[in-house]
């Protein structure tokens, strides 16, 4: 697998702690990507699922993995390997993707598929300058999407995603 880098405990890149890997080489090239030394295809570092296992593990505070670019689906199978370990492990997998959901389940590539069953949250859609927003909760453009995949699976129908209330846990003492 080809990687640009990793971070550890990133808090920007889905909820809690993450160990986020962005891979190496996008099509997409979006004009004013946040990581544009990701677009080449021919530069990046090659490291093994088994590498960026170890490395996620190293941090037991660790919430979730998530996968960026550079464009993730462009090495589908080896994300897809990342994804499923980091499941059995028990942490959230979020996948940031230039493709829109339905793009991706139109072309039906196996690999693809592989990595969309495994993912929890997409995050999908080009970055779009024009739409660019610092408000946008864990995307850079208003009209890139974060999707529940598993709400999607399990419904049938496409599924936002919408961060859970922090205090819903917590009940009101009566006045």
């Amino acid at each position: 697998m080809k990687i640009a880098n990793t971070v550890q405990d990133s808090i920007v890149d889905g909820p809690g702690l993450r160990f986020t890997v962005f891979t190496q080489g996008c099509p997409h090239r979006c004009p004013g990507c946040h990581n544009p030394a990701t677009h080449d295809f021919s530069t990046g570092t090659q490291v093994t699922v088994e590498d960026l296992v170890e490395k996620m593990m190293k941090n037991p505070l660790t919430d979730g993995l998530t996968l960026s670019g550079g464009e993730p689906f462009c090495q589908a199978a080896e994300c897809a390997a990342l994804a499923r370990v980091a499941k059995e492990k028990g942490l959230a997998v979020w996948t940031y993707t230039g493709y829109t959901y339905e793009e991706l389940i139109e072309e039906g590539d196996p690999d693809r598929m592989a990595l969309l069953a495994a993912t929890d949250v997409l995050v999908d859609g080009p970055f779009l300058q024009d739409q660019k927003s610092y408000e946008a909760l864990y995307r850079g453009s208003e009209n890139q999407r974060l999707i529940d995949l598993n709400a999607t699976r399990r419904t049938g129908e496409l599924t936002l995603w919408s961060r859970p209330d922090p205090l819903a846990h917590f009940t009101r003492p009566n006045s």
